[in-house]
């Protein structure tokens, strides 16, 4: 079967910087790394094709040798072939440890089943946000569902009063070697999957995860001028880590609800507001949309469609600086549809009058129509 492109895999553009790459190979390792997908073998094997394009693209020669011969460019480089190696194994193989250690507790670095205390994962949750909300800062309720601790058995997993035995498989030590001779391969147990403990009486209500679904409600704040897209971090509110270890953190992910009127750009907000032909001729002083209401705005005479107007300090908040952004008016000249029999009459009067040449710019254009095709 051929191998998928490798940017397709972590679902990056081919000039993204090595952070991206990195920040889409962390997110994707999160969703399909086995402790999340027990049995499941195709999350396995997206989580080691992952794994195989995060090498290559995480490495400034590999990736210029792929970039500019494919595959067939990484022969002899040293590629590992990861079918065949276990999911806890590749950490610890290609130095991701500092990568994930604060995500999956450094399992790569493990040697025993006395160093498999690990810090809990970190979740993800959305919050929508209005302009207004962004425009002042606001402090939303979130509701969400985590994995907790077992109430009747504290986490262990075991039935009350009992207590874990020692892996068979690997006689406690939470590996096993493979191979003989000079040569031997140690993998994690993949019973115990490397804590040296399995569970043979286990707790009824957990059915032996020592984990049960729970919601979860708290008070987040979020900051003024935040982006579609960003983060809030809430620091020890993911999943209970395992064998004692911390907690992982909560990720709130900002929407932003689209406004009636008001559309952001960077930290400035534009409005499409219509006027009609005579206050775009004449000037007019008219009403326009904003966060707070109303806002006065003067129209010149002889105002054209599409003209932006700057209502100053009427945007949001810079996040970085705190500084405020403006909001641009665009305006939009509506032609009538129907006119009662007095405004057309006053209109073809008007027509009467009007020489339609007296614009420099319409002027330019019945010039060279004539010079193209004579009198007109």
């Amino acid at each position: 079967m051929a191998k998928r492109d490798y940017y397709e895999v972590l679902g990056v553009k081919k000039g993204v910087s090595a952070d991206d790459i990195k920040r889409s190979y962390r997110r994707l390792a999160m969703k399909y790394h086995p402790d999340k997908n027990p049995d499941d073998k195709e999350a396995e094997a997206k989580f080691k094709e992952c794994a195989e394009a995060y090498e290559v693209l995480s490495d400034s020669q590999k990736r210029q040798r792929y970039d500019q011969f494919g595959h067939d460019g990484l022969r002899g480089t040293g590629m590992h072939d990861f079918s065949h190696i276990n999911p806890d194994d590749i950490f610890s193989m290609f130095g991701l440890d500092d990568l994930f250690g604060g995500i999956f507790g450094g399992r790569g670095r493990r040697s025993s089943r006395r160093s498999s205390a690990s810090r809990g994962y970190d979740l993800e949750t959305s919050v929508e946000l209005t302009l207004n909300d962004i425009s002042t800062g606001a402090e939303k309720t979130i509701e969400f569902t985590r994995q907790d601790l077992c109430p009747e058995c504290s986490g262990s997993g075991c039935a009350k009063g009992k207590k874990p035995d020692r892996c068979p498989t690997c006689g406690g030590s939470g590996q096993v070697a493979r191979g003989g001779g000079f040569f031997q391969m140690v993998s994690t147990c993949q019973q115990c999957r490397g804590s040296g403990q399995v569970i043979t009486n286990p707790c009824k209500k957990c059915r032996g995860t020592g984990r049960v679904s729970k919601k979860r409600s708290l008070s987040v704040k979020i900051p003024a001028g935040v982006h579609e897209g960003q983060g809030i971090r809430v620091s020890g509110e993911g999943e209970p880590g395992r064998a004692g270890g911390q907690r992982g953190d909560l990720y709130c992910y900002v929407k932003i609800k689209g406004h009636e009127f008001l559309e952001r750009d960077g930290n400035n907000l534009v409005a499409v507001v219509p006027i009609s032909f005579t206050q775009a001729a004449l000037g007019a002083t008219i009403d326009v949309p904003s966060l707070n209401g109303t806002e006065k705005l003067k129209i010149p005479a002889g105002t054209q469609y599409a003209s932006v107007f700057r209502i100053k300090g009427k945007g949001l908040p810079s996040l970085r600086t705190g500084r405020t952004g403006d909001q641009l008016v665009q305006i939009v000249v509506e032609t009538p549809r129907r006119l009662n029999e007095k405004q057309e009459e006053l209109l073809r009067e008007f027509a009467k009058t009007e020489n339609k040449r007296v614009s420099p710019r319409a002027k330019t254009f019945f010039e060279k129509l004539k010079k193209q095709f004579g009198n007109i």
